[in-house]
Parts: structure tokens; sequence; C-alpha cells
């Protein structure tokens, strides 16, 4: 059974930094698409980045692009969002998806941690 289990959430003000992590269990890790969306309250998932099985091939929605950076540790079987200079706008649960096609897509993820909330004040 595959279990994402996403930490490192939490409360900072605007300008600060979070890294969020996702521990995999239940496959091979390294043999799968890994990627992060968000969801405000009221608004519908989105898309936020998305790594390769190698970790060599990235992508980022636009408005996150050169203040997050997505990785993993296939070693580890975790994969890391760090997220710098915050925004009130990036306020959202955080949730990290596993599937098997490299996409932005919420429907092309077939397994999904619970989310963490992330609030970033002004």
């Amino acid at each position: 059974q595959v279990q994402l289990i996403e930490s490192g959430g939490g409360l900072v003000q605007a300008g600060g930094s979070l890294r969020l992590s996702c521990a995999a269990s239940g496959r091979t890790f390294s043999n799968y698409i890994m990627a992060w969306f968000r969801q405000a309250p009221g608004k519908e998932r989105e898309f936020v980045s998305v790594i390769s099985r190698s970790g060599h091939s990235t992508s980022y929605v636009d408005s996150v692009k050169d203040r997050f950076t997505i990785s993993r540790d296939n070693a580890k079987n975790i994969v890391y969002l760090q997220m710098n200079s915050l925004k009130p706008e990036d306020t959202a649960v955080y949730y990290c998806a596993t599937g098997s096609i490299y996409s932005t897509r919420p429907v092309d993820f077939d397994f999904w941690g619970q989310g963490t909330q992330v609030a970033v004040s002004s």
C-alpha cells in the first residue's frame, strides 16, 4: 500500500521560507514521478511543481518559479519542496502526489498525501 506523508508546513511571515517534505513508502520510489499541488480555501487544487524519476527534470507553475525548488532523495524515499520568499497568496494546503506520467494534471497522479497547511502572513 502506497503511503505519502507530508511534513514541514506552518505559519510564516511574508518573505520567509519553509521546506516541505514528503516521505513515501509502499513501492519503489525511484520508479515514479513526484509532484506537489496546493489548494487554497474555495479554490481548485493547483499544480505547483513536478520532478522526474531521476530528479534531473523539474517544472513549476509560473507563480513560484525562482522561489520554490523541488528535489528528491531516492535513497531516502523523500521529495522536498523548498519555498523561499513566501507570499500571502502561497497560503494553502500543500499535497504531494505520485504517478507514472510527468504531468501537471492532478488526474495523472494516483496516490496523494493528506496535506500540510502553509500559512503566510502579511
